[in-house]
């Protein structure tokens, strides 16, 4: 279900998800006055998040006008949950609802990724991807599960890759995410970090 082109742009795949959202969105925004709220936020989530969610590890280091459309959707659904004219600002309906903005949505699910494949939660091809970094002599960062950053030789693409992409992000999480001793605990206290980012 992932629309992909050869200079892996992403651009296809950002299309097909606004284009499927809008229309929902259209809809849902005509019945609106008949739904409660609650049940107006089980249709976004059905219809709309999910969709911006499905393969978004994939939109890592995307142009920032793809990432601005999507986010456009995620901004819209706001507003019709709340009824709310799409010139209102959208930063307190985000945090009312709790949702993270795109691109925080986007780090996200690459780092709970690594957290399952160091943890033994992901398949092994993820687990292969990664490698933890060992110091050549005994440091105080030894114990910080820092991941090795490869080199890329190709900047478009090969930064993007994940092998590349989830180091990086992996080392700039503060330690005490890092050394989380679950995967909840993990995506509670990485969901706070970005909140505080984003």
């Amino acid at each position: 279900g992932i629309l992909m082109d050869r200079e892996l742009t992403m651009r296809n795949q950002v299309n097909s998800v606004c284009q499927s959202t809008f229309y929902y969105l259209k809809n849902i925004s005509r019945i609106r006055k008949f739904l409660t709220r609650s049940a107006t936020e089980s249709l976004i989530h059905a219809l709309i998040s999910s969709r911006l969610d499905y393969g978004n590890s994939l939109l890592t280091g995307i142009p920032s006008f793809l990432i601005k459309r999507l986010q456009s959707v995620q901004n819209a659904a706001a507003h019709v949950i709340f009824k709310r004219s799409k010139f209102d600002h959208i930063t307190p309906l985000l945090m009312e609802l709790h949702w993270l903005p795109v691109h925080c949505r986007i780090r996200f699910k690459v780092l709970v990724l690594v957290y399952k494949a160091l943890h033994g939660l992901a398949p092994s091809y993820l687990r292969d991807l990664i490698q933890v970094y060992t110091p050549s002599r005994s440091l105080r960062s030894s114990d910080d599960l820092l991941l090795r950053i490869p080199r890329s030789r190709l900047v478009s693409c090969g930064d993007r890759s994940f092998s590349c992409t989830a180091p990086r992000l992996w080392n700039s999480l503060p330690r005490d995410v890092r050394l989380s001793s679950s995967l909840s605990a993990f995506k509670s206290s990485l969901k706070r970090s970005e909140e505080h980012t984003s």
